[in-house]
């Protein structure tokens, strides 16, 4: 019998709801064969046991070994991560005054951190005796109370940050994804990295000591 070739195209992380994780959660596979196919997605990879770690990292080897042993004759090219970090995530839902207060809190401690930092930076930057002076050079006198210069140096600080942030009331600006959404992906793949990589230490470290 021909041997059938299979694509198999790995995912960094996955998240499942459900303590069973198969073939198909943990990454893209592509096969002429709808037979083989529908067989491959279906195989069990994990199964998450109440009281384990909610993480757990497969390997692509392991998954070689599962689909060579529901199909001996498939042929696997693998593209994409040699490992998956799998995450079983339980959907516990929280009352929604609870959800409001820690958004609210959320918002509080972010607000006054960035208006702490402002503040900061500019008696870092004597901010003032800049005003100060220019408001002598371009008129002539002495500033007293809150001058024009002040004003608009305050609605541009706020239309930069929309600007530099690329999101205002829940919208984007432009199509390109904003700042603190590109630092959170790549935390989430440091993160990962990290994962898999204490993992394979650990494996490696249990495999030494038999």
């Amino acid at each position: 019998m021909n041997q059938v070739n299979v694509y198999l195209k790995c995912l960094r992380s996955a998240k499942v709801s459900e303590a069973d994780v198969y073939l198909r959660d943990v990454c893209s596979l592509r096969c002429a064969d709808l037979f083989f196919s529908a067989k491959l997605r279906a195989i069990k990879v994990w199964h998450f046991k109440k009281g384990e770690p909610s993480r757990h990292v497969v390997s692509v080897l392991r998954l070689l070994e599962l689909m060579e042993e529901a199909c001996p004759q498939i042929s696997v090219e693998v593209l994409g991560e040699t490992d998956v970090l799998i995450e079983h995530v339980t959907q516990a839902r929280q009352p929604k005054l609870f959800l409001l207060l820690k958004m609210a809190l959320v918002c509080l401690v972010s607000f006054m951190g960035t208006a702490f930092t402002i503040m900061a930076y500019h008696n870092d930057v004597g901010i003032n005796a800049i005003f100060t002076q220019g408001y002598r050079m371009l008129l002539g006198t002495e500033p007293h109370g809150i001058n024009a210069m002040e004003v608009a140096y305050s609605i541009g600080v706020a239309l930069g940050m929309l600007i530099f942030f690329n999101h205002s009331a829940g919208r984007t600006i432009t199509e390109d994804p904003t700042p603190i959404q590109v630092a959170m992906r790549n935390y989430e793949k440091d993160v990962d990295v990290a994962l898999v990589e204490t993992a394979g230490r650990k494996k490696l470290e249990e495999e030494n000591q038999k």
